[in-house]
Protein backbone atom coordinates (compact mmCIF):
# COMPACT_ATOMS: atom_id res chain seq x y z
CA UNK A 1 0.00 0.00 0.00
CA UNK A 2 2.65 2.28 0.96
CA UNK A 3 4.46 1.33 -2.54
CA UNK A 4 1.42 1.88 -4.54
CA UNK A 5 0.90 5.56 -2.33
CA UNK A 6 4.66 6.63 -3.49
CA UNK A 7 4.23 5.48 -6.96
CA UNK A 8 0.71 7.74 -7.28
CA UNK A 9 2.69 10.46 -5.79
CA UNK A 10 5.90 10.75 -8.01
CA UNK A 11 3.76 10.48 -10.87
CA UNK A 12 1.76 13.31 -9.97
CA UNK A 13 4.87 15.37 -9.38
CA UNK A 14 6.03 14.28 -12.55
CA UNK A 15 2.78 15.15 -14.23
CA UNK A 16 2.33 19.20 -11.91
CA UNK A 17 5.85 19.45 -13.73
CA UNK A 18 5.05 18.69 -17.15
CA UNK A 19 2.06 20.60 -16.81
CA UNK A 20 3.93 23.85 -15.32
CA UNK A 21 7.10 24.05 -17.75
CA UNK A 22 4.23 24.01 -20.56
CA UNK A 23 2.11 26.90 -19.08
CA UNK A 24 6.15 28.67 -19.14
CA UNK A 25 6.71 28.14 -22.15
CA UNK A 26 2.97 29.39 -23.04
CA UNK A 27 3.66 32.38 -21.25
CA UNK A 28 7.35 33.22 -22.23
CA UNK A 29 6.69 32.44 -25.86
CA UNK A 30 3.86 34.97 -26.49
CA UNK A 31 2.98 34.77 -30.07
CA UNK A 32 6.14 33.86 -32.01
CA UNK A 33 8.75 31.78 -29.38
CA UNK A 34 10.58 33.28 -26.75
CA UNK A 35 12.22 36.56 -26.52
CA UNK A 36 15.07 37.76 -28.64
CA UNK A 37 18.43 38.55 -26.75
CA UNK A 38 19.82 40.85 -28.99
CA UNK A 39 18.13 43.78 -30.82
CA UNK A 40 20.33 45.30 -34.14
CA UNK A 41 19.30 48.74 -35.18
CA UNK A 42 19.77 50.22 -38.14
CA UNK A 43 21.43 53.57 -38.74
CA UNK A 44 22.26 55.57 -42.38
CA UNK A 45 26.00 56.78 -41.86
CA UNK A 46 27.64 57.66 -38.22
CA UNK A 47 27.29 60.75 -35.74
CA UNK A 48 24.09 62.45 -35.47
CA UNK A 49 21.21 61.89 -32.85
CA UNK A 50 21.78 58.03 -32.75
CA UNK A 51 25.67 58.83 -32.88
CA UNK A 52 25.13 60.83 -28.92
CA UNK A 53 22.45 57.99 -28.44
CA UNK A 54 25.32 55.44 -28.67
CA UNK A 55 27.72 57.28 -27.03
CA UNK A 56 25.79 58.18 -23.93
CA UNK A 57 24.02 54.30 -24.51
CA UNK A 58 20.81 55.20 -23.81
CA UNK A 59 19.40 52.14 -25.97
CA UNK A 60 21.75 49.82 -24.16
CA UNK A 61 21.22 51.13 -20.75
CA UNK A 62 16.99 50.64 -21.37
CA UNK A 63 17.58 47.41 -22.98
CA UNK A 64 19.51 46.13 -20.46
CA UNK A 65 16.79 46.10 -17.92
CA UNK A 66 15.10 43.92 -19.90
CA UNK A 67 18.46 40.98 -20.49
CA UNK A 68 18.74 42.18 -24.11
CA UNK A 69 21.88 43.37 -25.73
CA UNK A 70 21.81 46.19 -28.88
CA UNK A 71 23.75 45.84 -31.93
CA UNK A 72 24.47 48.59 -34.14
CA UNK A 73 24.89 48.65 -38.15
CA UNK A 74 25.50 51.72 -40.08
CA UNK A 75 24.06 51.91 -43.72
CA UNK A 76 24.41 54.61 -46.80
CA UNK A 77 20.64 54.20 -47.24
CA UNK A 78 17.76 52.80 -47.06
CA UNK A 79 17.66 49.63 -49.80
CA UNK A 80 20.41 47.87 -48.20
CA UNK A 81 18.60 48.11 -44.49
CA UNK A 82 15.93 46.63 -45.98
CA UNK A 83 17.88 43.77 -47.80
CA UNK A 84 19.35 43.27 -44.17
CA UNK A 85 15.95 42.96 -42.60
CA UNK A 86 14.88 40.28 -45.27
CA UNK A 87 17.63 38.36 -44.64
CA UNK A 88 16.94 38.43 -40.33
CA UNK A 89 19.95 41.04 -39.70
CA UNK A 90 18.26 43.90 -38.77
CA UNK A 91 15.32 44.46 -36.76
CA UNK A 92 14.86 48.53 -36.50
CA UNK A 93 15.56 50.96 -39.44
CA UNK A 94 14.86 54.42 -40.42
CA UNK A 95 14.37 55.20 -43.72
CA UNK A 96 12.33 57.14 -46.45
CA UNK A 97 9.42 56.02 -48.34
CA UNK A 98 10.34 54.59 -51.21
CA UNK A 99 12.75 51.60 -49.79
CA UNK A 100 10.03 50.93 -47.79
CA UNK A 101 7.18 50.52 -50.56
CA UNK A 102 9.92 48.32 -52.84
CA UNK A 103 10.28 45.97 -49.94
CA UNK A 104 6.71 45.70 -49.26
CA UNK A 105 6.61 44.85 -52.72
CA UNK A 106 9.39 42.22 -52.59
CA UNK A 107 7.46 40.57 -50.03
CA UNK A 108 9.68 41.73 -47.03
CA UNK A 109 8.28 41.29 -43.93
CA UNK A 110 8.29 44.60 -41.59
CA UNK A 111 6.16 46.86 -40.09
CA UNK A 112 5.73 50.80 -40.25
CA UNK A 113 5.74 51.94 -36.57
CA UNK A 114 6.20 55.85 -36.73
CA UNK A 115 6.85 58.74 -39.03
CA UNK A 116 10.36 60.46 -38.80
CA UNK A 117 10.17 62.82 -40.91
CA UNK A 118 6.99 65.20 -42.86
CA UNK A 119 8.42 64.44 -46.10
CA UNK A 120 7.94 68.28 -47.52
CA UNK A 121 11.49 69.55 -47.67
CA UNK A 122 14.07 66.62 -47.02
CA UNK A 123 14.18 65.85 -50.65
CA UNK A 124 15.19 68.17 -53.71
CA UNK A 125 16.87 68.57 -56.84
CA UNK A 126 19.75 70.00 -56.51
CA UNK A 127 22.46 71.74 -59.74
CA UNK A 128 25.46 73.75 -59.44
CA UNK A 129 25.17 77.23 -58.49
CA UNK A 130 26.68 78.25 -61.65
CA UNK A 131 23.82 76.14 -63.51
CA UNK A 132 21.40 78.21 -65.99
CA UNK A 133 18.44 75.64 -64.83
CA UNK A 134 15.56 76.40 -63.83
CA UNK A 135 13.26 73.74 -63.83
CA UNK A 136 12.76 70.34 -64.28
CA UNK A 137 12.34 70.60 -67.85
CA UNK A 138 15.88 72.29 -68.21
CA UNK A 139 17.07 68.23 -67.07
CA UNK A 140 16.12 67.33 -70.75
CA UNK A 141 19.24 65.69 -72.03
CA UNK A 142 21.23 66.63 -68.62
CA UNK A 143 23.11 63.97 -66.64
CA UNK A 144 21.00 63.17 -62.90
CA UNK A 145 22.39 61.38 -60.41
CA UNK A 146 20.58 59.68 -58.29
CA UNK A 147 20.59 56.58 -55.63
CA UNK A 148 18.64 53.85 -56.72
CA UNK A 149 15.65 52.76 -54.29
CA UNK A 150 15.67 55.79 -52.48
CA UNK A 151 12.89 58.50 -51.82
CA UNK A 152 14.81 60.53 -53.76
CA UNK A 153 14.75 58.19 -56.47
CA UNK A 154 10.78 58.13 -56.04
CA UNK A 155 10.99 62.65 -55.86
CA UNK A 156 12.76 63.01 -59.47
CA UNK A 157 10.54 60.23 -61.46
CA UNK A 158 7.64 61.81 -59.94
CA UNK A 159 8.60 65.09 -60.58
CA UNK A 160 9.62 64.17 -64.02
CA UNK A 161 5.96 63.09 -64.49
CA UNK A 162 4.70 66.00 -63.14
CA UNK A 163 6.19 68.15 -65.62
CA UNK A 164 5.60 65.38 -68.51
CA UNK A 165 8.92 64.49 -68.72
CA UNK A 166 9.85 60.96 -70.04
CA UNK A 167 12.24 59.75 -67.64
CA UNK A 168 14.29 58.41 -71.47
CA UNK A 169 14.33 62.38 -71.70
CA UNK A 170 17.05 62.20 -68.83
CA UNK A 171 20.26 60.32 -69.02
CA UNK A 172 20.01 58.90 -64.73
CA UNK A 173 23.03 57.98 -63.08
CA UNK A 174 22.22 55.85 -59.57
CA UNK A 175 25.43 56.05 -57.58
CA UNK A 176 25.50 55.89 -53.61
CA UNK A 177 26.45 59.18 -52.02
CA UNK A 178 29.32 58.60 -51.35
CA UNK A 179 30.24 58.61 -55.24
CA UNK A 180 27.48 61.26 -56.03
CA UNK A 181 29.13 63.90 -54.12
CA UNK A 182 33.08 64.15 -55.72
CA UNK A 183 30.78 63.51 -59.63
CA UNK A 184 29.04 66.41 -58.57
CA UNK A 185 31.76 68.70 -57.64
CA UNK A 186 33.46 67.39 -60.51
CA UNK A 187 30.76 68.33 -62.89
CA UNK A 188 30.38 64.75 -64.35
CA UNK A 189 26.76 65.11 -63.69
CA UNK A 190 24.51 67.80 -63.99
CA UNK A 191 22.07 67.44 -61.29
CA UNK A 192 21.18 65.38 -58.05
CA UNK A 193 18.55 64.25 -56.66
CA UNK A 194 19.19 63.74 -52.50
CA UNK A 195 18.22 64.41 -49.17
CA UNK A 196 19.34 65.93 -46.14
CA UNK A 197 22.27 66.61 -45.10
CA UNK A 198 23.19 66.54 -48.73
CA UNK A 199 21.10 69.36 -49.68
CA UNK A 200 22.16 71.84 -47.36
CA UNK A 201 25.48 71.04 -47.28
CA UNK A 202 26.14 71.98 -50.86
CA UNK A 203 23.71 74.73 -50.84
CA UNK A 204 24.77 76.50 -47.71
CA UNK A 205 28.25 75.88 -49.19
CA UNK A 206 27.71 77.72 -52.44
CA UNK A 207 28.35 74.64 -54.16
CA UNK A 208 24.41 74.12 -55.20
CA UNK A 209 21.12 75.35 -55.73
CA UNK A 210 17.98 73.83 -55.20
CA UNK A 211 15.82 73.50 -58.62
CA UNK A 212 12.75 71.90 -56.61
CA UNK A 213 11.68 70.19 -54.09
CA UNK A 214 8.68 68.74 -52.41
CA UNK A 215 7.25 71.64 -51.18
CA UNK A 216 7.20 73.20 -54.34
CA UNK A 217 6.03 70.50 -56.43
CA UNK A 218 3.83 68.94 -54.10
CA UNK A 219 5.14 65.59 -53.62
CA UNK A 220 5.76 64.18 -50.25
CA UNK A 221 8.88 62.18 -49.33
CA UNK A 222 8.26 60.96 -45.54
CA UNK A 223 10.44 59.07 -43.70
CA UNK A 224 9.44 56.05 -40.82
CA UNK A 225 11.07 53.89 -38.80
CA UNK A 226 10.57 50.30 -39.10
CA UNK A 227 10.65 46.98 -37.13
CA UNK A 228 11.21 43.60 -38.66
CA UNK A 229 7.61 41.56 -38.12
CA UNK A 230 8.69 38.62 -36.85
CA UNK A 231 10.65 40.85 -34.38
CA UNK A 232 7.51 42.92 -33.54
CA UNK A 233 5.55 39.75 -33.46
CA UNK A 234 7.51 38.05 -30.18
CA UNK A 235 8.64 41.01 -28.98
CA UNK A 236 5.94 44.30 -28.78
CA UNK A 237 6.84 45.37 -25.34
CA UNK A 238 10.21 45.94 -26.97
CA UNK A 239 9.34 47.86 -29.92
CA UNK A 240 7.78 50.17 -27.82
CA UNK A 241 10.89 50.16 -26.04
CA UNK A 242 12.54 51.65 -28.90
CA UNK A 243 10.15 54.62 -29.82
CA UNK A 244 9.98 55.63 -26.39
CA UNK A 245 14.54 55.46 -25.97
CA UNK A 246 14.45 57.41 -29.61
CA UNK A 247 11.54 60.03 -27.87
CA UNK A 248 13.72 60.42 -25.11
CA UNK A 249 16.69 61.28 -27.22
CA UNK A 250 14.21 63.65 -28.95
CA UNK A 251 13.95 65.68 -26.04
CA UNK A 252 17.63 66.01 -25.66
CA UNK A 253 18.53 67.24 -28.59
CA UNK A 254 15.08 69.82 -28.11
CA UNK A 255 16.64 70.93 -24.72
CA UNK A 256 19.98 71.43 -25.87
CA UNK A 257 19.67 73.03 -29.85
CA UNK A 258 22.86 74.44 -29.41
CA UNK A 259 24.79 71.54 -28.09
CA UNK A 260 23.45 68.85 -30.44
CA UNK A 261 23.64 71.71 -33.63
CA UNK A 262 27.82 72.04 -32.59
CA UNK A 263 28.29 68.58 -31.96
CA UNK A 264 26.74 67.25 -35.15
CA UNK A 265 28.37 70.20 -36.83
CA UNK A 266 32.24 69.09 -35.23
CA UNK A 267 31.38 65.39 -35.78
CA UNK A 268 30.96 65.77 -39.49
CA UNK A 269 33.28 69.11 -39.99
CA UNK A 270 31.29 71.32 -41.50
CA UNK A 271 29.60 74.50 -40.69
CA UNK A 272 27.29 74.78 -37.65
CA UNK A 273 25.01 76.71 -39.83
CA UNK A 274 24.58 73.75 -42.62
CA UNK A 275 23.79 71.84 -39.41
CA UNK A 276 21.13 74.25 -38.88
CA UNK A 277 19.75 74.44 -42.46
CA UNK A 278 19.47 70.64 -42.30
CA UNK A 279 17.07 71.36 -38.71
CA UNK A 280 14.66 73.78 -40.64
CA UNK A 281 14.38 71.53 -43.75
CA UNK A 282 14.35 68.09 -42.43
CA UNK A 283 13.52 68.20 -38.43
CA UNK A 284 13.18 64.39 -37.02
CA UNK A 285 10.04 63.41 -35.37
CA UNK A 286 8.53 60.63 -34.16
CA UNK A 287 4.79 60.54 -34.02
CA UNK A 288 1.99 57.93 -35.83
CA UNK A 289 1.48 57.91 -39.67
CA UNK A 290 -1.70 60.11 -40.34
CA UNK A 291 -4.38 58.85 -42.89
CA UNK A 292 -3.30 61.50 -44.68
CA UNK A 293 0.40 60.00 -45.04
CA UNK A 294 -0.48 56.91 -45.48
CA UNK A 295 -2.73 57.61 -48.66
CA UNK A 296 0.01 59.98 -49.99
CA UNK A 297 2.58 56.70 -49.57
CA UNK A 298 -0.25 54.71 -51.44
CA UNK A 299 0.00 57.71 -54.37
CA UNK A 300 3.40 56.87 -54.78
CA UNK A 301 3.66 53.14 -54.27
CA UNK A 302 0.69 53.33 -57.50
CA UNK A 303 3.18 55.51 -59.17
CA UNK A 304 6.06 53.44 -59.14
CA UNK A 305 3.62 50.55 -60.04
CA UNK A 306 2.62 52.55 -63.42
CA UNK A 307 6.22 52.99 -63.70
CA UNK A 308 6.93 49.19 -63.61
CA UNK A 309 9.67 50.19 -60.82
CA UNK A 310 7.80 47.35 -58.56
CA UNK A 311 6.25 44.47 -60.00
CA UNK A 312 3.24 44.35 -58.33
CA UNK A 313 0.48 46.55 -56.88
CA UNK A 314 0.36 47.04 -53.36
CA UNK A 315 -2.00 48.14 -50.48
CA UNK A 316 0.63 50.42 -48.15
CA UNK A 317 -1.75 50.18 -45.01
CA UNK A 318 -1.40 47.03 -44.38
CA UNK A 319 2.46 47.52 -43.13
CA UNK A 320 1.40 50.54 -41.38
CA UNK A 321 1.13 49.76 -37.72
CA UNK A 322 0.72 52.63 -34.77
CA UNK A 323 0.16 50.95 -32.04
CA UNK A 324 3.54 50.51 -30.93
CA UNK A 325 3.83 54.35 -30.91
CA UNK A 326 0.84 55.85 -29.42
CA UNK A 327 2.36 53.14 -26.64
CA UNK A 328 5.76 55.34 -26.46
CA UNK A 329 3.96 58.33 -26.41
CA UNK A 330 1.57 57.86 -23.18
CA UNK A 331 2.86 59.43 -20.83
Amino acid sequence: MNKRFWSFTLLLVALLAIAGCAKDTEQNSGAGGSKDSVVRIGVQGSGGLFGKAREEQWFEKEFAKHGVTVEWAEFQSGPPMTEAMASNRLDFAGLGNMPIIAAQAADISFKVISQTLEGKNNVAIIVPADSPAQSISDLKGKKVAVTKGSNAFNFLYRGLDAEGISASDVEVIQLQPDETQPAFESGSVDAWATWDPYITLNTLTGKAKILTDGEKLGILSPSFNIVRKEFADKNPDLVTLYLKVLNDALTWENEHKDEAIQRYADERGIPVDVIQGTFDRARQINIPASDAIIEEQQKTADFQYEQKIIRKKIEVKSVFDNQYIEKALQP
